[in-house]
């Protein structure tokens, strides 16, 4: 009976470590940093000019929109109440110039970044190995499933978020109560977290499917069943991601930290340092996030050579 390479593939993942090599992935990634730098440029050759667009839509609706600025610098956790009354005002005046916005600008800049980013992961792809066969048009409709889904897993916590909002905010104060905004952020933090590890968790097969294309030359269709048929290689493919997920995680935790450090200085620290100070951060980050973004594709890429080697022994 023949054996299909997909076979060879499910046996041999069995001897091939998981995350027990991603540090050398790392290293290695270090040790290339032209792979880094072509991310971050694909990313910020995007992400540059929609912050510019986002900065000037958001200036013409504050413009345009009588917001009390003053009532907003005034609020105090110490007054729950008035402070709900405050946001929920100042959220009944934004909402709607912000969705006639939305609803021209979201559509324009998820098209913009399924372009952007397959052609980007394409190059960075190739700079990695260049035996990878490029195929633009399959990548972009593999990535527009992605982001369909991304947007979907965005839809689930909204959705969360309201539940939680109607909960501990709407229906205490329709009682006649305090709002429980303890009890808000609590459900906010832990629904947020239990989102982001989900997703973390059941994105592995939208992530492997481009470079399934890349690897055997592939359409969308060819690339998802080919991605979410590795038999047992999907369980270290989905530790890899799990942990890309929490290292997101702890990415997020140090940038809140840092950025949080000089606000006990306000006194003697200007407002001008402050800025710097978080523009500084926030590109640390984003490095920071492109180069581990880097290393899960290295890390899917190396563990898929891994299988073949094993396989062909």
């Amino acid at each position: 009976m023949e054996t299909s390479p997909q076979d060879g593939v499910a046996v041999s993942a069995r001897r091939v470590p998981g995350t027990q090599s991603f540090v050398q992935v790392m290293s290695k990634c270090w040790r290339q940093p032209s792979w880094t730098l072509l991310e971050i440029l694909w990313r910020w050759a995007y992400g540059i000019p929609v912050l510019f667009i986002l900065w000037y839509e958001g200036t013409r609706i504050l413009k345009a929109v009588p917001l009390n600025t003053k009532a907003l610098e005034s609020m105090s956790l110490v007054d729950t109440m008035g402070a709900a009354k405050t946001l929920d005002g100042a959220m009944r005046l934004l909402l709607p110039p912000v969705l006639d916005v939305a609803k021209w600008l979201a559509p324009l800049l998820i098209v913009a970044w399924v372009v952007v980013s397959s052609l980007g992961r394409t190059a960075v792809l190739r700079r990695v190995d260049p035996r990878l066969h490029a195929r633009p048009g399959t990548f972009m409709a593999l990535q527009a499933v992605r982001v369909i889904a991304l947007l979907g897993s965005f839809a689930a916590w909204f959705a969360g978020m309201q539940w939680a909002s109607r909960l501990t905010i709407a229906a205490p104060i329709a009682a006649g109560n305090e709002p429980n905004l303890v009890g808000y952020f609590s459900l906010v933090i832990v629904g947020t977290l239990g989102i982001f590890s989900l997703w973390a968790i059941v994105s592995w097969g939208l992530s492997m499917a481009p470079l399934m294309a890349m690897l055997r030359n592939l359409g969308a269709g060819g690339s998802f069943r080919a991605a979410f048929g590795l038999g047992p290689l999907r369980s270290k493919l989905m530790e890899i991601n799990l942990v890309m997920g929490i290292v997101k995680i702890i990415l997020i935790a140090l940038a809140t930290v840092f950025s949080s450090t000089p606000l006990p200085f306000q006194a003697v620290a200007t407002p001008a340092f402050l800025a710097w100070w978080w523009a500084a951060v926030s590109v640390v980050y984003f490095v920071a996030s492109d180069f581990f973004h880097v290393a899960r594709l290295v890390a899917y890429l190396e563990l898929w050579r891994a299988s073949e080697r094993s396989s062909a022994e």
